[in-house]
């Protein structure tokens, strides 16, 4: 993203303080939290309420601006990689989340078993295992 105002206004969305700091905070730490990302953007603007920041994520993604997913039993993590269908991948013991490129093929990437009369467009599929920090660290305490 070149020119984030020209971004926002080109998706129909007006230029506030609060959404150029969460682009940029959520381009900086990508797969965030709200929490982290709120955290971010007050140490760039100050002043700016938990709430604001919520509701810039909030549009922001609903415009597609942005990515949130919401791994099972996580808080909601926030990316700017978007529209290429992309999964990921996260250490169960340190949390790490990475991107993982599409299974195969172009977007939904996987085919359903049973579509149920759906049109897919999208497949979200989330990995899990032991990042090799983690494996290395658990290697170590074995030893």
């Amino acid at each position: 993203m070149k020119d984030p105002v020209q971004f926002l206004r080109h998706h129909g969305l007006s230029v506030t303080a609060q959404r150029l700091a969460v682009l940029r905070a959520v381009s900086r730490r990508s797969h965030s939290t709200a929490e982290v990302i709120a955290e971010e953007v007050r140490s760039e603007i100050n002043a700016v309420s938990r709430q604001a920041v919520y509701n810039a994520l909030g549009t922001l993604a609903e415009k597609g601006l942005i990515r949130r997913i919401q791994p099972a039993g996580s808080p909601a993590l926030y990316e700017d990689r978007v529209n290429d269908n992309h999964h990921h991948l996260i250490c169960r013991t340190c949390g790490k989340t990475v991107d993982v490129d599409c299974a195969k093929g172009r977007a939904p990437c996987l085919t359903a078993a049973d579509n149920a009369g759906f049109e897919i467009d999208e497949a979200e599929v989330i990995y899990w295992g032991t990042c090799p920090k983690c494996l290395a660290k658990s290697a170590r305490s074995r030893a």
